[in-house]
């Protein structure tokens, strides 16, 4: 019996999640668009193999970089 009210809770507990993860953004990006959003951050200098402690600040350069341009 106890099995049965843990497997209801969970069900219950994981429908949400379960909903959730389903409501993606209609127009989802390519393997190619992302390919090629990654050669523009590169070309602004961005580099992806570098210090990772300057991550945030070195990517958001680089798309200030394309922004500007």
């Amino acid at each position: 019996m106890k099995l049965v009210q843990s497997l209801i809770v969970a069900a219950l507990v994981a429908a949400p999640v379960v909903s959730f993860a389903q409501s993606q953004p209609q127009q989802a990006l390519t393997r190619a668009e992302v390919r090629a959003e990654l050669v523009q951050l590169q070309k602004a200098g961005y580099n992806p193999a570098s210090d990772n402690t300057q991550y945030p600040r070195n990517i958001e350069a680089a798309e200030a970089r394309i922004s500007a341009s």
